[in-house]
């Protein structure tokens, strides 16, 4: 199998989709709108819960900016939102490289269009895990998996994808793209990678942690009753 060899990058790369999934949802109903206003042909993928805000913050707009995960897809989410953006249509959009012929016609066999941004933060496992009174399965279902997936892929393609993990990070993206015409810098996405690789490492480090100190009796107590 053949390496992909990078040989033509742009500096300025402008924001045509973004992929928005977040527990966090503080910040969107500014963040939004300004992203919208800056470029008024922007498309918005979203799901479940953030995708139900969205249709809040942006109103009548949402019909021509905002389309559902699933629809994109053609995969509807599985019960309880367990698999939402796991699908390969994401991850090319994330993963293609703008001068790769070949990633090109991928995209147009399957359907797939790039996504320029991914502002993704993940399921508050440390918070619930400091509650002394926490079950496994609270632990275990607050284990975040296509965040950290999407978060990783859009950081490891900063070349042309901004991967955005904190809400404070909102303004000064915005600052950026106003006077710019909806791009990003390179150092920009650069910066947000090295951010976005550190907000996985400790979101698994802190899983880690939890495991590493939960002895395998109360772990089969907590199921004791349904085994």
């Amino acid at each position: 199998m053949s390496m992909n060899i990078v040989t033509k990058i742009d500096d300025l790369v402008k924001v045509n989709t973004v992929l928005i999934s977040v527990s966090d949802k503080s910040g969107l109903e500014t963040f939004v709108p300004a992203l919208v206003s800056i470029n008024p042909n922007i498309r918005i993928l979203s799901t479940g819960g953030t995708f139900n805000r969205l249709k809040e913050i942006l109103g009548k707009k949402r019909e021509a900016n905002l389309t559902q995960v699933s629809q994109y897809t053609g995969q509807p989410e599985t019960q309880g939102g367990l698999v939402k953006t796991l699908d390969f249509k994401i991850y090319l959009g994330l993963l293609t490289e703008t001068y790769n012929p070949d990633h090109r016609d991928d995209l147009k066999r399957t359907a797939a269009i790039p996504i320029d941004m991914v502002v993704v933060n993940l399921y508050p496992f440390q918070k619930t895990v400091a509650n002394p009174d926490v079950t496994m399965e609270q632990a275990r279902g607050n284990i975040d998996i296509g965040g950290p997936c999407m978060i990783r892929a859009g950081a490891k393609n900063f070349i042309r994808v901004a991967s955005v993990v904190d809400p404070a990070d909102y303004p000064d993206i915005i600052s950026e793209l106003e006077p710019l015409e909806g791009m990003t810098t390179l150092e920009t996405r650069s910066n947000l990678a090295r951010k976005a690789f550190s907000h996985t490492a400790q979101y698994d480090t802190d899983i880690a942690d939890f495991f590493l100190n939960c002895p395998f009796n109360k772990i089969q107590g907590s199921y004791e009753q349904i085994m």
